[in-house]
């Protein structure tokens, strides 16, 4: 018999009991043997279900019994998740988690440990929800070397956007939506100001490149500043307005890290995911791009990749399998000054001067819209490097002119 114990009894937490519980002759089947919940950890009390009898308070019960080998950290948040992880850890323990802020911040040190006692540390319910990507990329991607991760990692934002874009709803009615619907929490800011894509970005960039990567090396910005007017001329464009994670391997070993709010173009398959689903590419250097497509969240889909990984600990109870990275460094992910293309929205009560700037600034410039009713210019540059571009943009910055927006 493995014994099991889930830390948290929330949506997620939940749905890994229910599976556990209700697919228990399956799941022995498949790990050849039999697993039970033990211990169900949750502050609250939760009468009449069928398995009530297993709820404790206290995590010392987990961490002091040794007859519980794997451990399940569906709390969410760093504390106290993290010592409670560290603990179980350290006491010999296999942990399952897929919570993305405990291992954005401390993945490289947990999985340290889990090497040290031999034990397994996995989360892949961590990055895409129910969308494999993390197995994908330590298994069968193994032979490649990964030169780019880039794609929609939040499927929040995406609803919002892609409400923004279809329906002509402003951003605060869309928010609102959203959070009627269940896509967004009473406090959004983790998903509308871009944390959660930066901790996923963090966890598919140290998993790809070998070296922990931490969320506050990661340039954020979220979507809070994108107008109706943004959508209606990136459409223009031919382009749509998607919230972007990405990251890249440099030549010199070092690699770049951004979520930020992109103009893509309609020809890009990116630009049609639509509502609540993520995206997410993967470049190796041997078979090419590969797409990984989905729900990126919801109680059923992320209790079943924590059940997956649940399946590979029993499975692997004396071995470890192969998810590691090192510890980063300070310098490890830089701000390269690079060629890119840039969308910029400027409104002026001196229309005939911000044109005359424009055309002498970027006269070789060909996707532009002049509005002279709403004294305003619209344009995307070519490709040049951003400082270059940067400089040219503040030029032309004055007491009359506002830069409304700038985007990549």
């Amino acid at each position: 018999m493995i014994y099991t114990a889930i830390m948290g009894h929330g949506v997620v937490g939940s749905g890994v009991a229910e599976i556990l519980l209700g697919h228990n002759s399956l799941i022995n089947q498949k790990i050849k043997d039999e697993i039970d919940v033990k211990y169900i950890l949750d502050l609250r009390d939760f009468d009449g279900l069928p398995y009530s009898d297993k709820f404790i308070k206290d995590f010392e019960i987990i961490a002091n019994d040794d007859e519980v080998k794997i451990v399940v950290e569906v709390m969410g948040g760093v504390n106290p998740a993290y010592d409670f992880v560290k603990r179980c850890l350290m006491a010999g323990k296999s942990v399952v988690t897929s919570n993305k802020e405990l291992v954005a911040a401390k993945g490289a040190e947990l999985l340290a440990i889990a090497n040290e006692k031999n034990v397994n540390f996995l989360f892949e319910a961590s990055v895409g929800g129910g969308i494999p990507i993390l197995r994908p990329i330590a298994q069968c991607l193994a032979a490649n070397e990964i030169t780019e991760i880039k794609g929609i990692l939040n499927g929040t934002t995406n609803y919002i956007l892609n409400k923004m874009i279809v329906d002509n709803m402003d951003f605060d009615s869309a928010l609102s939506l959203a959070q009627e619907m269940g896509f967004a929490e009473k406090n959004p800011a983790a998903d509308i100001e871009g944390h959660d894509a930066c901790r996923k970005v963090c966890i598919l960039a140290s998993l790809a490149f070998g070296k922990h990567v931490y969320p506050e090396q990661v340039k954020t910005e979220g979507i809070t500043n994108i107008t109706l007017t943004d959508v209606e001329y990136a459409d223009s464009f031919g382009c749509a307005i998607k919230l972007i994670g990405s990251a890249k391997k440099l030549d010199n070993g070092k690699i770049t890290a951004t979520v930020k709010p992109m103009l893509v173009s309609r020809s890009h398959i990116l630009s049609d995911v639509d509502g609540v689903f993520n995206a997410i590419m993967v470049t190796g250097d041997a078979v090419g791009d590969v797409m990984f497509y989905g729900k990126g969240a919801g109680k059923m889909p992320t209790a079943s990749a924590v059940v997956a990984d649940v399946i590979d600990c029993a499975k692997h109870l004396h071995a470890r399998k192969y998810v590691d990275w090192s510890e980063g460094s300070t310098d490890y992910v830089v701000c390269p000054d690079e060629k890119v293309r840039l969308y910029v929205y400027i409104q002026s009560d001196n229309y005939d001067m911000i044109c005359q700037q424009f055309t002498t600034l970027f006269s070789d410039n060909t996707w532009h819209i002049k509005n002279d009713f709403k004294k305003e210019i619209a344009f995307i540059t070519n490709e040049d490097y951003e400082s270059t571009l940067m400089e040219k943009i503040n030029s032309i910055k004055a007491d009359t002119v506002k830069v409304m927006h700038t985007l990549f």
